[in-house]
């Protein structure tokens, strides 16, 4: 329902928009013609004063002269209005060009906004009512230690979520708006490959297939930064990919200049003319209304932002038999 509002609203809009313009383009049009008459009934009653006042026969050169003179004034004024009315058309044209241009990203923007907060919603919801209810369960019965450590991993699980969510959204607004201090020191990224890897190993037991991490590989750059950029493609990997099918997670050096970080998934792929917008902000294919997958549409987007800021790439590219592989190159 709030989609095909959504698309009405624009169908509105668009009509509205569409309809002033036209009408604009309709009077200058008329303008120019109603100027164009103007300037012949002058230049007619110019002639009829110049034929009643000089002989065309007793002085047949200024005769001519005169109204050769009339032609060319009209003409001069037909060709400045032509230019006049050329330059506003070319003017007005280009300002609906940047103002449809404009409305046409605010309201795309305001749509996966609310997509956002959609998401948003659901993402909170859903940690908090897990913890909750494991804290409940561990405070109204007696339970076994195993049952008790089981419950309180979910909890924390679920607390972690919360945590990387709300550093998330932070991280977005701080970097956005410059207020982020980037703290630059020596990083080893295969300890911090290997510690991401470790953790999501806890959460999806069996998922982190084929893993190899080069040792001893370091860059200069945000540890924080850093850690998140590469939790939130393992987490996407991880997501957007059946539930039985692994992930491969790789750390290597290429060359004496680069070091590359890889994550392979064999889910359902991203479509070739989608692979430049998965990195915009709140970015997310479909709707939060048929979607299944959680998300908040912010992963990618820092990601790529955070990789910028090391001056590093962020490149998607298809895995072979089906997936996607997302790649980071660091220059070192």
């Amino acid at each position: 329902m709030l989609l095909l509002h959504r698309r009405y609203r624009l169908l509105i809009v668009n009509v509205v928009y569409w309809f002033l313009l036209l009408y604009i383009i309709a009077e200058l049009v008329w303008w120019f013609i109603a100027l164009g008459r103007q300037n012949e009934k002058m230049a007619g009653f110019e002639l009829a004063r110049i034929r009643s006042s000089l002989d065309s026969a007793s002085a047949p050169g200024s005769f001519n002269t005169a109204v050769r003179a009339v032609h060319e004034q009209a003409h001069m004024q037909n060709m400045g209005y032509i230019g006049e009315g050329g330059v506003f058309l070319i003017v007005l044209l280009l300002g609906a060009f940047y103002v449809y241009r404009f409305v046409r990203r605010e309201m795309r923007l305001s749509g996966q906004q609310q997509n956002f907060m959609m998401a948003v919603t659901h993402e909170l919801k859903t940690p908090i009512a897990v913890a909750k209810l494991s804290l409940e369960t561990l405070a109204r019965r007696k339970l076994g230690e195993e049952q008790q450590a089981k419950l309180i991993q979910s909890a924390l699980s679920e607390t972690e979520r919360l945590n990387q969510l709300s550093t998330n959204i932070l991280l977005a607004a701080q970097l956005e708006e410059g207020r982020y201090t980037q703290i630059l020191e020596a990083v080893s990224l295969s300890d911090l490959v290997t510690r991401s890897v470790e953790s999501f190993s806890g959460r999806f037991p069996g998922r982190l297939q084929g893993t190899h991490i080069t040792p001893d590989l370091d860059i200069k750059g945000d540890p924080l930064l850093l850690e998140l950029a590469v939790n939130n493609l393992i987490e996407n990997a991880l997501k957007y990919s059946p539930k039985d099918s692994p992930v491969q997670v790789t750390l290597s050096a290429e060359g004496h200049r680069a070091v590359v970080f890889r994550v392979a998934d064999q889910g359902a792929g991203i479509p070739e003319e989608e692979k430049s917008m998965i990195f915009r902000k709140f970015y997310r294919v479909g709707n939060e209304q048929t979607r299944t997958t959680k998300g908040t549409g912010l992963g990618l987007y820092l990601s790529r932002a955070i990789v910028r800021k090391h001056r590093g790439q962020l490149s998607v590219t298809d895995n072979h038999p089906r997936g996607s592989i997302f790649s980071i190159t660091f220059y070192i």
